[in-house]
């Protein structure tokens, strides 16, 4: 492609620069003119098409500043981006910037600052290399980096400032930082860098891509030192690549013995060309001078693109203006033999950085080793690509280095900013009952589901523990295997009445009313039984009827006996009309009477406001408690409420007919079994408001088998004492002499 522009209108690429005036192809004049007026004049930007290798300033890509500037190295607000993104790959969060006070440093720390904070990093310090003062304020910067918690810090700058800095971190012995490096110095190593090899090791940063280049793997293989005796660079890159030195006049005094002679012999093949030395500018040159040629080409051959030029068909390839350039320049594309790359409307490349770590080799030399890369062009959610095996950390380490202001707080923690603190400073707060952190760093808690709960770490959500009073723990077995053993006891007094019913003391205590208590006591004990066990719908609809009811019918055959205690000592007495009284009427009477008013009360709160299962969470933490709600609270205590109208009354008559002279006056027993039932409820009453759960289960059933055991064994107890073992006692001649002897102790008083 052998083609030339005309001299009127040259193209031209210059050399690197990081700031505005270093706008490659414009002319010498105007590249002075843009360093101290940023805003050139229209028509002389238009005079040329330039096309840059190493110009990175976000500014050069402003179409109304430089409508003909082209590039082949990506702008600085992308290797900003990416340099943030490098950071928080590697969960540094406490970040410290030190920048260049030019152009190139001061704009890429502030887009790397902005990302950074966007992303949830924070900057821990930025300070600037005063590039005007011959200490380059270095001893400031390494004062403020080594009182600095941050150990990830990003150097935005040049290579060329570096070394004043260098020098002050090795004077202080400031070892141990992570060095994140712009593009600036990312592969250009600081003269002498051995010197500062301890204080760099590990550096990690972006690096301009390097690529393909046709032909020139056969160029360098080519060159050698006698085919150019007086290249000076080339005599000293051999030096450099065999570990050799040339003997000649020049170093014969200053030649170190033990370094080995070059002879010539050696072979350009055998070198390893991209651990030699990189290419990246190289490359990018080359970039810039094949898009032109590609430019040049497709004017000469009217490449239309679907455009015209107006007032002529072609351009003239011996005497074209520079807008018709233009129009070719922006079409142009680098085919696939080379990376392919073409120009966006703002005159950018497509983004493509390599991510290099310099690393020690076995032969201890540093090497610039790619281990990612940061590409525009690649697939959403590849653009970022790092491969962590391959970074070399200083000290041989294998774990990532922390850079953080607080540690990160662990599962069941959660962050609380410090006040006057940044965010990335915090302290950890354990979460509350209940609620969990599942990742770690986390700023929030959240609860659990209410059927779950979390485990002891507070870092994940386990199921709550369903309790209830069950047959298979085993104070649940303890309460059912008594009430059942209880139940027994007024079955057997029940078989040891019938055995000995024509006995006076069975006779005496009327008998047909013992049998219906001592059934209805038998009741009582078992119905304790409905409250164990898991809580069902039905089971909750029943049980405190089914207590109500048969207690009920319990103390209506106390009262009753009471009250026939009484009729019959009136209807002995002259002159009386409790004689028709006296038979087994009334007292069918009252028991039906008083348990019917307790079926009421019960139908008319299953009706209304019936019971029902439920979950309760609110108990115990990491409890669920299946339990019954009574449905209203109103009509349980009214329920009870009668039971103990019952029983008192039934004390009160009792109680004053203890004294009665009888055959057999057990108003004195019933005394005694109702003080003892209204006891045990007015104790209960504080004890079941008290408790929770199942144990206030457990202590109604205590309650009912404490009541029911009072009622068998004070009324009941000493008849079957007489019957089994004083039998001389349950003879008619000895309850008549009882009662003659208590009746004359009532005349005597």
């Amino acid at each position: 492609m052998a083609l030339q522009a005309p001299k009127t209108h040259e193209v031209r690429i210059r050399h690197r620069h990081h700031s505005v005036t270093g706008v490659a192809g414009l002319e010498p004049g105007l590249a002075g003119h843009l360093s101290t007026h940023p805003r050139p004049r229209q028509k002389e930007i238009d005079k040329n098409v330039a096309i840059s290798y190493g110009s990175t300033s976000p500014l050069l890509g402003d179409r109304n500043q430089f409508p003909s500037f082209f590039r082949t190295i990506p702008s600085d607000d992308f290797q900003s981006r990416g340099l943030a993104q490098l950071v928080i790959h590697f969960g540094w969060t406490w970040v410290g910037i030190v920048a260049s006070d030019d152009e190139y440093g001061q704009v890429g720390s502030q887009i790397v600052q902005q990302e950074l904070i966007k992303a949830g990093a924070c900057v821990a310090f930025n300070v600037n290399i005063l590039i005007s003062r011959s200490d380059k304020n270095a001893f400031y910067i390494a004062h403020i980096i080594k009182n600095s918690t941050a150990n990830a810090i990003v150097i935005f700058s040049s290579v060329a400032y570096l070394p004043p800095l260098l020098d002050e971190l090795l004077r202080q012995n400031i070892t141990g930082k992570i060095w994140i490096a712009s593009e600036g110095w990312s592969t250009s190593f600081p003269v002498p860098f051995e010197k500062y090899s301890e204080i760099l090791a590990s550096t990690i940063g972006f690096a301009i891509h390097s690529g393909k280049m046709l032909g020139f793997q056969e160029y360098f293989t080519s060159i050698h030192p006698s085919s150019s005796p007086w290249d000076m660079f080339l005599r000293k890159f051999w030096e450099g690549a065999f570990r050799c030195q040339w003997l000649d006049w020049e170093n014969l005094l200053t030649r170190d013995n033990t370094t080995k002679k070059c002879t010539g012999a050696e072979r350009m093949e055998s070198l390893p060309i991209n651990s030699i030395i990189e290419f990246r500018f190289t490359y990018n040159i080359y970039k810039a001078v094949y898009a032109t040629a590609l430019a040049l080409e497709d004017l000469r051959k009217c490449m239309q693109y679907g455009e015209h030029f107006p007032q002529e068909t072609c351009a003239n390839i011996s005497a074209f203006h520079p807008w018709q350039l233009l129009h070719y320049i922006k079409k142009v594309r680098l085919g696939r033999e080379t990376t392919e790359a073409f120009f966006d409307k703002h005159g950018n490349p497509p983004v493509l950085y390599d991510i290099v770590n310099w690393q020690r080799d076995p032969e201890n030399i540093t090497r610039h080793v790619k281990v990612g890369s940061y590409d525009s062009t690649a697939p959403s959610g590849k653009t970022f690509v790092m491969n962590s095996s391959l970074v070399q950390w200083a000290a041989g380490k294998t774990q990532i280095p922390v850079s953080v202001c607080s540690p990160g707080c662990p599962s069941g923690f959660r962050k609380a900013v410090i006040p006057g603190k940044p965010i990335c400073c915090f302290q950890c707060i354990q979460c509350l009952p209940g609620e969990i952190t599942n990742p770690t760093d986390s700023n929030e808690c959240f609860a659990c589901p209410w059927d779950l709960w979390p485990n002891d770490k507070q870092n994940s959500c386990i199921s709550k523990v369903t309790e209830f009073l069950a047959y298979q723990e085993p104070f649940g077995a303890v309460l059912a295997t008594t009430s059942i053993s209880l139940s027994l006891i007024p079955i057997f007094i029940f078989g040891l009445f019938i055995h000995s019913r024509n006995t006076p003391v069975v006779k005496a205590s009327n008998s047909n009313l013992s049998y219906i208590l001592l059934l209805s006591l038998s009741l009582c004990f078992l119905c304790s039984l409905a409250f164990i066990g898991y809580p069902t719908a039905e089971k909750c609809f029943l049980r405190q009827a089914a207590f109500g009811i048969t207690f009920a019918l319990c103390v209506s055959c106390i009262l009753a006996r009471t009250i026939m205690v009484v009729i019959a000592f009136n209807a002995t007495k002259p002159n009386r009309d409790f004689r028709r009284w006296v038979g087994p009427q009334l007292s069918y009477m009252i028991i039906i009477v008083g348990t019917l008013i307790e079926i009421l009360l019960c139908i008319f709160w299953l009706v209304v406001t019936p019971p029902f299962s439920e979950y309760n969470i609110d108990i115990r933490p990491g409890i669920i408690l299946m339990q019954c709600n009574e449905g209203s609270p109103i009509s349980f205590w009214c329920m009870l409420g009668y039971l103990g109208l019952l029983a008192t009354i039934s004390f009160i008559v009792a109680f004053l007919a203890r004294k009665l002279p009888n055959s057999f006056n057990e108003a004195q027993y019933i005394t005694f079994s109702m003080l003892a039932f209204l006891s045990v409820w007015f104790s209960f009453i504080p004890a079941y408001l008290s408790t929770k759960g199942k144990y206030m289960v457990a202590m109604e059933i205590f309650a009912i088998l404490s009541s029911s055991s009072s009622l068998v064994s004070c009324i009941f107890f000493p008849k079957c004492y007489i019957i089994l073992f004083r039998a001389e006692m349950n003879t008619k001649h000895y309850l008549m002499q009882k009662g003659a002897r208590q009746s004359s102790k009532m005349k005597g008083l």
